[in-house]
């Protein structure tokens, strides 16, 4: 269940002629008042379809049978690993079915119905919108004899999103760096599952840091108690791509072994990250990809003298969304 070094170098050799290399940014302005030494960030939100999920979508993809990729996939997704998934099926060939909660942003919905795929509307209602998509892809999958793709909750996926750590491994190498802290956004954990696995294998004084929204701690709640939990529903966060109750199995045996602990970040201290982004990085990023710059802005951790990573995994957001977000700040 959990990839080997050897296992995300293969990943990531495979992903790496399909996806781009984001660049990782030093920040003095954001290192300054964090006290910290030297910040970087690497923007995921600059990749293909917008975020880091066509890495892991792509990486799966590749490992289907002749028939399986003939007859096509399904998976349900709030909009990231839509995208990232129908990017990759458009690539590659292979007809990608997406079940969206009625609720995701029409921007990311849009955006999937863009790269080909069929899009399949799910109403929630006061159930876990999750669980009511998961329902709908499963029964698709059933009915149309397609291979059903779990958007975190998978060891392959793991792998692909590995390859954003490989790759930010050899920046901060080139940049005579090694970061001391890595703060990363959790949703079902997998990105940081890669992440924290080639950190581990390759950097492991690295200390790991899950940020979550308050609310939606599952992976938090499950690093605490030492088994997956699943935390109850509550408000909606903005962080849409965040909004898992639990972690994937999967996932959560990464990130276990790689002695990841997590934290939580307000909805207002999102929109801060996203304004000061804009203006000091020239970024924009969605709420979900803001979520662990927030961590580094809000003065929670201890941050004095060191060498600090930030993850903004995605950039999936209206103009119209972008702007509320902004001006609430």
């Amino acid at each position: 269940m959990i990839p080997s070094l050897d296992h995300l170098k293969r990943a990531y050799a495979v992903t790496s002629r399909a996806t781009q290399v984001t660049p990782l940014l030093e920040s003095a302005a954001l290192a300054r008042p964090a006290g910290a030494a030297r910040v970087f960030v690497k923007p995921e939100s600059l990749q293909w379809a917008g975020s880091f999920k066509v890495r892991g979508a792509y990486w799966r993809l590749t490992l289907l049978s002749p028939e399986e990729r003939e007859r096509g996939v399904v998976a349900y997704s709030s909009g990231n690993f839509a995208q990232g998934l129908a990017a990759a099926g458009e690539a590659l060939g292979i007809p990608v079915t997406i079940v969206m909660p009625i609720d995701a942003p029409a921007a990311k919905r849009e955006a999937t119905k863009g790269y080909g795929a069929r899009v399949v509307l799910t109403d929630h209602g006061s159930r876990a919108r999750e669980e009511v998509a998961s329902e709908k892809a499963r029964e698709i999958a059933r009915e149309e004899q397609l291979v059903l793709l779990h958007p975190f909750d998978d060891p392959e996926i793991v792998a692909g999103q590995g390859g954003a750590g490989i790759e930010a491994l050899d920046q901060l190498s080139a940049k005579g760096a090694r970061a001391d802290l890595l703060l990363c956004p959790v949703g079902g954990g997998g990105l940081i599952g890669g992440i924290s696995l080639a950190f581990h294998y390759l950097s492991p004084e690295t200390e790991v840091v899950a940020v979550e929204p308050e609310g939606f701690n599952g992976m938090g709640t499950s690093l605490a108690r030492g088994s997956v939990e699943t935390v109850p529903l509550g408000s909606p966060s903005i962080c849409d791509g965040l909004m898992a109750r639990r972690p994937g199995a999967a996932p959560f045996a990464a990130v276990t072994q790689a002695g990841v602990r997590g934290i939580t970040v307000a909805d207002a201290a999102v929109r801060r990250a996203m304004r000061i982004a804009a203006e000091r990085l020239k970024l924009v990023l969605e709420p979900s990809g803001a979520a662990s710059l927030a961590a580094l802005l809000e003065g929670g951790l201890d941050l004095s003298g060191k060498t600090v990573l930030v993850i903004a995994s995605g950039g999936n957001v209206s103009l119209a969304d972008f702007t509320r977000h902004v001006a609430d700040a």
